[in-house]
């Protein structure tokens, strides 16, 4: 049964940090890209940030800079590091796990969520 368990979300001031960590379980963890996405309130889910199992890593425009996504294979885990929060990062962030191979989908999985809300 393969599950990814969201934490570190929670309540920040504007230009503050969080740490957003994903373990995943009951996958071959190094053989998958890892990614977060986020939703926030009347808005589609969009790409946060992902990493190959290689370590090769992109980011959305709206987070360069600020956030860094991190992977270590040893531990399941994939991080999100988030610096220099704003108002406009408050949402549901999703972890995400996909091994595709030749355009082909093996496994694609998903978290349940973690809140981040930045507000003063």
């Amino acid at each position: 049964q393969v599950q990814l368990v969201e934490s570190g979300g929670g309540l920040v001031q504007p230009g503050g940090s969080l740490r957003l960590s994903c373990a995943p379980s009951g996958i071959i963890f190094s053989t998958y890209t890892m990614g977060w996405y986020r939703q926030a309130p009347g808005k589609q889910r969009e790409l946060v940030a992902t990493i190959t199992n290689g370590g090769s890593t992109n980011y959305a425009d709206s987070v360069k800079g600020r956030f860094t996504i991190s992977r270590d294979n040893a531990k399941n885990t994939v991080y999100l590091q988030m610096n220099s929060l704003k108002p406009e990062d408050t949402a549901v962030y999703y972890c995400n796990a996909d091994r595709t191979i030749r355009t082909m989908t093996r496994g694609v999985y998903w978290g349940q969520g973690t809140q981040v809300t930045v507000s003063s």
